[in-house]
């Protein structure tokens, strides 16, 4: 791909039902659909696409990359949009980039603190959660993205940090904010960010930054971040599953 400003990426986040999809081209956004109902990702993502090029004024054949959010997420989200992009990836000759939901999240922080947070629900009481370090050359993640109760992530969170700032970057602040711990970071000048489910574009937007530096990631190769087991796969391999990943 010899990438300059005028490369268009179709991007997709099926992570959650909080999900989109969006078409860039010179660097921005040029069309974007949510997911705002309901339906299905396997009936509502092809319609969603086609009107997002539709809009942007481009057909497949004139996408130069393809970005999709490697989770993590609901197994059945997350499934459908990595198929759909090995799909196109295979059959159209398509560069793709996979990129982490989390790390999308994180990107969104608006300010400049020593810690960035990012956060969102992952129903039975837990959260999909990271944290980061900022550094001259951008964020790097401490430790693996995980799931876990708010308030564990708040504990570990104040352990990594100490008293040092936090920009926390969630879709869903009352978790955060209504757990144990909270008032405490919130002394110390922490800032809460909440996040729409618009992160297709920032998904896309750190794709070009990779392809920019021909960091792509093979189709083939392309997996999902599920972090826990499906519950799916804990029913059919029983309670011992439900220690493993």
């Amino acid at each position: 791909l010899g990438y300059t400003a005028e490369v268009i990426t179709l991007a997709i986040d099926t992570s959650e039902r909080r999900g989109s999809v969006a078409v860039r081209r010179q660097g921005r956004r040029a069309a974007e659909r949510r997911h705002q109902s309901s339906e299905d990702y396997s009936s509502w993502l092809l319609p969603a696409v086609a009107a997002c090029l539709r809009e942007a004024g481009v057909e497949m054949t004139g996408v130069d990359l393809l970005a999709v959010c490697t989770g993590p997420g609901s197994f059945t989200g997350v499934r459908v949009g990595l198929t759909t992009v090995k799909a196109w990836a295979e059959v159209h000759g398509k560069k793709v980039v996979g990129v982490s939901r989390l790390e999308a999240m994180a990107r969104c922080a608006e300010t400049q603190t020593p810690f960035v947070a990012a956060c969102y629900d992952a129903q039975r009481g837990q959260m999909f959660a990271a944290m980061y370090r900022r550094k001259e050359e951008g964020l790097e993640r401490i430790e693996e993205e995980m799931v876990l109760e708010a308030a564990s992530f708040l504990g570990m969170a104040t352990e990594k940090a100490g008293r040092d700032n936090i920009a926390w970057v969630t879709l869903d602040p009352d978790l955060i904010t209504g757990a144990a711990g909270w008032k405490a970071r919130a002394g110390l000048g922490d800032s809460m960010l909440q996040v729409e489910g618009d992160l297709a574009d920032k998904v896309g937007e750190i794709a070009e930054e990779r392809a920019r530096k021909g960091q792509f990631t093979d189709p083939l190769e392309l997996d999902a971040n599920y972090v826990r087991r499906s519950d799916a796969e804990i029913s059919w391999k029983g309670p011992a599953a439900r220690h493993g990943r």
